[in-house]
């Protein structure tokens, strides 16, 4: 199963960090390149444990919707989202806050597996995971601008 690994380090506290990394509005904003939308469930705000969300957004040409719930939750440690349905065979997104002297490491843990066996494989390896962690590194760097700026307000007042 591929995993994508990221670190980012954020000068901000960790649950400015852990609130931003939940709230569907900024994440709606980072992806607006993609036209991804909440369409159901959480779909503002904050989304909190056994909470779900589904987006529709267009990645590879196509419209996609996935949806996803809460799965685990300790803030402002960690939380843990999963695939219920949509396009992978599975996928599970951990997400973990760290306080450091200056500010917060967030570091995400993607695990997935493609469909298609042999042919997923092979988009995976020559396309789908770096397109996966641009989206990622994307997401992380809206999360990051927020938090450090006065921003954050407006998604976590």
């Amino acid at each position: 199963m591929p995993t994508i690994h990221l670190t980012t380090f954020i000068q901000a506290p960790p649950k400015r960090v852990f609130d931003l990394s939940r709230s569907i509005d900024l994440h709606k904003k980072s992806m607006a390149h993609t036209r991804e939308e909440a369409v159901g469930g959480t779909r503002m705000g904050l989304i909190n444990l056994d909470e779900f969300v589904t987006w529709k957004a267009k990645h590879l040409g196509k419209s996609r919707l996935l949806k996803s719930r809460i799965s685990a939750m300790k803030g402002p440690d960690f939380f843990t989202d999963e695939m219920v349905e949509g396009d992978f065979r599975s996928m599970k997104h951990e997400h973990h806050f760290k306080a450091v002297e200056n500010g917060t490491f967030m570091i995400d843990y993607m695990h997935y597996e493609m469909p298609y066996g042999f042919i997923g494989r092979l988009v995976d390896r020559f396309y789908l995971r770096n397109y996966l962690t641009r989206l990622l590194e994307t997401r992380n760097s809206a999360i990051k601008k927020c938090a450090e700026t006065e921003q954050w307000k407006q998604f976590i007042g």
